[in-house]
């Protein structure tokens, strides 16, 4: 018997690089900002909704090993649950792109009048091919116009996704790939919206209620 769980223990440890047994806990980071044109904002944005589907809705790192097959890391997870660090570095990056006066986090007393809804349909570590390994996120973002924190008109919708090549097969790795991913989704996300001028108040430019055509 105690052949056979240090058998299983051997097996799961030898998934990535990482210390035998040792359990790691991880965060995102707010991205660091693409520098880019002054603007002047005067909408507030609030984080109304931010939902990630449910394979990829668990603390513990999810990796794939198959075409239909993935595996929960025992040993590596997010510090809190994973859609709570992506709210906060999201809200971070908007705060400092420049588009919004400021950004309240859900609950906040100070009422938006521009909300998003955030849907993360991927985030794993693609691990298929030892030796090519990638972090796949994949995300779509609603923006209303929200007079009095009520959403109403849909301003602009996309759907982004990104595959990072993995420096090392490693949790570590895979944390600094979706960094690396968020931070270009939002680049994209904050290039679209500035061009269809959707802080400002008012009406977005013609044929802009929708970034997905």
């Amino acid at each position: 018997m105690a052949k056979t769980v240090l058998l299983g223990a051997v097996l799961l440890s030898g998934c990535l690089s990482r210390p035998s047994l040792v359990r790691q806990s991880f965060t995102l980071s707010s991205p660091p900002l693409t520098p880019s044109a002054a603007t002047t904002p005067n909408r507030v944005l609030g984080i109304k909704r931010l939902t990630i589907a449910g394979p990829f809705d668990d603390q513990s790192l999810t990796y794939r090993n198959g075409e239909s097959s993935y595996e929960r890391d025992p040993y590596a997870e997010f510090l809190v649950p994973p859609a709570e660090a992506f709210t906060v570095a999201i809200c971070g990056y908007f705060r400092d792109s420049g588009l919004f006066s400021t950004v309240t986090e859900p609950g906040s007393a100070l009422k938006p009048d521009i909300v998003v809804e955030v849907f993360i349909d991927q985030v794993y570590g693609d691990f298929r091919n030892r030796g090519d390994c990638s972090a796949v996120l994949g995300m779509r973002f609603i923006f209303f116009d929200a007079p009095a924190g009520i959403p109403g008109k849909v301003l602009a919708q996309m759907g982004c996704s990104r595959h990072i090549h993995l420096k090392a097969r490693s949790a570590a790795s895979l944390v600094e790939g979706w960094n690396e991913g968020l931070k270009e989704v939002l680049d994209d996300v904050c290039a679209d919206l500035r061009s269809k001028s959707v802080s400002a108040r008012g009406e977005t430019a013609a044929g802009s209620a929708s970034l997905l055509q």
